[in-house]
């Protein structure tokens, strides 16, 4: 059924300039409301994606300095935007998707981290009587835009009318659902075949490395806190053909974090003793092969190495992301990489050092697993 909301528009100046970054997957919801609510604020803008660090829209509207950029997201320093307003006019960012996926997006994009964060407790249920919420108290995005804007612009009632064409997309689709015939069908579910193995696991084992790398990482949150980019600590690769191991533990140039150590299972003086990072770096170039394909546990490690400046293959199909295979292959939540792995069967004794060689012997465990 095509439920239209048109209608139902309304039209909302506003000094706030609003901008929404879409989680690709929300983008063909039929009963998302980003799309819903940028329609009725002509001082907002839709992007899609993923990836913001390298988008000109998005840095220049971060650049507007006669309204400085906040983030609407919750978290330890973040202001209640409802009792504490900034002063003046801000430019609004939000995130639309999933709480998992807006997690994804905040936490991978530090072009976000250092904005000031604000949220707010929804002083009323949500009226997104359609798609279960996580909790009571969460609500939609153009719901979450009604309370913000209702705050920085002072016109809190008048911003209810954005409310108008959730409730009319809401009551037709709840029409439709009462109107439409029950149908008690047997469904035979057939079983699919099971997918081929990745590339890596097959023709290309040999050119398999699994490799994790930990850093000195300073807390993201905070409206005071200045971004500090992660710093390269401790590496570890192994190839799971023949069990070649490279293990590099790199003093950290900047000063260590008080919880570097308990994060990398290092202690700060394990840490400083390491070699240094150019050092480390020219171990790591000899160790790969241009023909190598790094396994990772998302992409969180290659892209550590990469802004360390560390050399990796260059090919078309240079990284393999265990982790999303195992998302695709099971579609279910996995757990930590080391639950994952003792899911699968018994996982290989460490041979590297820290929470790196733990990770590090489980997806070892978990490639010849799946090879198996």
């Amino acid at each position: 059924m095509v439920v239209c909301y048109c209608a139902a528009l309304p039209q909302i100046e506003t000094r706030t300039r609003v901008v929404i970054l879409q989680h690709p997957r929300e983008r063909d919801m039929p009963i998302g409301t980003a799309r819903m609510a940028s329609l009725c604020l002509p001082n907002a803008e839709l992007h899609v994606g993923v990836r913001w660090d390298e988008s000109p829209a998005l840095a220049a509207a971060l650049a507007d300095l006669a309204r400085p950029p906040i983030l609407l997201y919750p978290g330890p320093g973040a202001k209640d935007i409802l009792r504490e307003p900034p002063a003046g006019p801000v430019t609004l960012v939000v995130v639309d998707g999933t709480w998992s996926q807006a997690k994804t997006v905040v936490r991978d994009n530090p072009i976000l981290h250092a904005l000031p964060r604000y949220a707010f407790a929804a002083p009323e249920p949500s009226q997104y009587r359609i798609r279960k919420e996580p909790k009571a108290e969460y609500v939609s995005t153009i719901e979450a835009l009604m309370y913000c804007l209702g705050a920085l612009e002072g016109r809190p009632d008048e911003m209810r009318s954005l409310l108008a064409p959730l409730n009319a997309m809401v009551d037709a689709q709840l029409a439709a659902q009462a109107k439409a015939p029950q149908r008690f069908t047997r469904q035979v579910v057939k079983k699919k075949p099971p997918a081929p193995p990745p590339l890596a696991l097959s023709s290309r084992w040999t050119d398999l490395v699994c490799m994790v790398a930990e850093a000195n990482a300073w807390p993201y949150v905070g409206p005071d806190v200045v971004r500090t980019p992660d710093e390269l600590v401790h590496l570890a690769l192994q190839r799971p053909a023949t069990g070649e191991l490279l293990e590099l533990v790199i003093a950290p140039r900047g000063e260590l974090s008080p919880s570097a150590h308990f994060h990398t299972g290092l202690s700060p003086e394990r840490l400083h003793a390491g070699i240094d990072r150019d050092g480390a770096l020219a171990l790591l170039r000899a160790f790969l092969r241009p023909t190598d394909i790094i396994g990772g546990w998302g992409h969180y490690s290659a892209r550590l190495v990469h802004e360390s400046g560390g050399w990796l293959p260059e090919h078309a199909d240079w990284h393999l992301d265990l982790r999303a295979v195992a998302q695709r292959k099971l579609h279910q939540r996995l757990g930590s990489i080391e639950q994952f792995a003792a899911s699968l069967g018994p996982v290989e004794q460490p041979r590297a050092q820290g929470r790196a060689g733990r990770r590090l012997a489980a997806m070892t465990s978990i490639a010849h697993r799946w090879r198996a």
